[in-house]
């Protein structure tokens, strides 16, 4: 039993107004409410920083399991009833403390929005007292965890916001939220680029809805609306004993993004090659212009960034690929319910030799394929698929069919050229020819099952 999380993204639209977006003001009203909300939770997490006493107090209570009275660190829930009986003014507590007195600094403020920041500061102070607390255990002078900051994106709970879609007429979709002018909290509709995706994704019923948070950005505004789902999956030995297990393998590369393989009772049933299309080329191209400008440029200047719009659009273009690699992966897994899916164990690879933009080029590879690895993750186990990294070592190097160790090469004409990273791949032994990503996809599901050279060694006696 786990959860799987999503994130369905509402942007708000602040083109023109003649085009349907919302004025200039809007915009700084959500500005200013990010700013006050960052005050208040500056306040708060001062708060609990000068009462850290207080969060790791303990209080008795009554466990049904040992039916008997027991004692537990004080909950969230009563930090926050304490909290606001020492800071907030009302009738029932009128004497908060002098220095800690919240009406006064922050007049008119939302209750809702308080009571978020309360727990948004409890969870960041909690946190670096706990960090705080192993570090000092540890004995070491250097790595002491900075304070809490106290910036974050709002998340707006019931009663600060209400949505408005119509799926006939997409001027008449908005949102109203609660936001601060710089002088009071008043009610704002923000239009919205509502779709039919948006809409779907809402409306199935397997996926719990959570509060959205308000993601503002330099140039842009969002709502990120996260959704929860429980999901049912076989624990991984348990999968291992069954006779009619499904795995599915696969081996990330730079010109073949993904190599798919799926094997059932020892025999591959289903393979599927995702090729980059001359994805990194182009990407390749983008890195040279930046290259070429940085040097004309001269030695750069700390704090400004350059390049700006190409590294966004490599960003852009890498995301895109890494979701549209790991939705195959996925759509393979949900072909064979109750599958396991194979990654290689891959963590320091490093670049080495080549040109500047050539170096660049490899960790961009290099980072799009940790970003396939987290997506196909993701999107797996919304399925139900759990996701196993095994051992990586010559899944490159040995045969698939015997196990002996053969060597990658490229056919140039009526030449083999042997190279470290050929497409072909030979085998000494049994003369066995197969494309060379293949052959690694399939020695991922041997070193799955420790099968050949990746069965472990016999005990020495004595």
């Amino acid at each position: 039993m786990g959860q799987a999380i999503r994130t369905t993204k509402l942007p708000l639209d602040f083109s023109k107004r003649t085009q349907g977006g919302a004025n200039t003001r809007k915009r700084a009203y959500l500005e200013a409410t990010v700013q006050e909300l960052d005050a208040t939770r500056t306040f708060h997490v001062a708060f609990f920083l000068a009462h850290s006493d207080k969060l790791s107090e303990r209080v008795p209570y009554f466990s049904e399991h040992h039916q008997e009275i027991r004692e537990r660190l004080i909950s969230s829930d009563k930090l926050l009833t304490w909290a606001e009986f020492q800071t907030v003014e009302t009738h029932e507590h009128p004497d908060p403390l002098p220095e800690w007195n919240f009406n006064r600094a922050f007049p008119d403020f939302p209750s809702v929005y308080r009571r978020a920041i309360i727990e948004d500061a409890i969870g960041k102070v909690k946190s670096y007292l706990s960090h705080l607390s192993n570090w000092q255990r540890t004995g070491k002078k250097k790595g002491k965890p900075g304070l809490p900051g106290a910036s974050n994106h709002p998340t707006l709970y019931q009663g600060t916001f209400s949505l408005e879609l119509s799926g006939t007429d997409v001027q008449q979709s908005f949102v109203r939220l609660k936001v601060y002018t710089g002088q009071r909290w008043v009610w704002v509709n923000y239009p919205v680029k509502y779709n039919r995706y948006f809409a779907q994704r809402l409306a199935e019923e397997a996926w719990q809805q959570q509060s959205p948070k308000l993601v503002l950005r330099r140039k842009s505004a969002e709502l990120h609306f996260s959704q929860t789902r429980k999901v049912k999956a076989r624990k991984v030995k348990e999968s291992k004993l069954d006779p009619n297990l499904v795995t599915v393998a696969v081996d990330l590369n730079v010109k073949q993004l993904a190599v798919i393989t799926a094997r059932q009772h020892g025999k591959i049933i289903e393979t599927i090659f995702v090729t980059d299309r001359g994805f990194d080329q182009h990407r390749y191209r983008h890195l040279k212009r930046i290259s070429k400008k940085q040097w004309l440029s001269g030695k750069p200047i700390r704090g400004e960034q350059s390049n700006v719009q190409l590294w966004q659009h490599i960003r852009r273009m890498n995301k895109d690929v890494a979701h549209k690699t790991a939705r195959a992966i996925a759509n393979v897994c949900a072909r064979y319910p109750g599958c396991v899916l194979l990654f290689e164990r891959l963590r320091k690879i490093k670049t080495r030799g080549g040109s500047k933009s050539r170096r660049l080029n490899r960790k961009q590879a290099n980072q799009l394929r940790g970003q396939i690895n987290r997506l196909s993750r993701e999107k797996a186990f919304a399925q139900g698929t759990v996701t196993v990294e095994v051992n990586p070592h010559g899944t490159s190097q040995y045969c698939s069919r015997c196990g002996a160790q053969g060597q990658r090469f490229s056919s140039c004409g009526n030449q083999r050229l042997k190279a470290r990273g050929g497409k072909l791949f030979c085998c000494s032994a049994c003369m066995y020819e197969v494309h060379a990503d293949w052959n690694a996809s399939v020695n991922v599901h041997r070193s799955f099952f420790s099968e050949y050279h990746w069965r472990p060694l016999p005990k020495r006696s004595g």
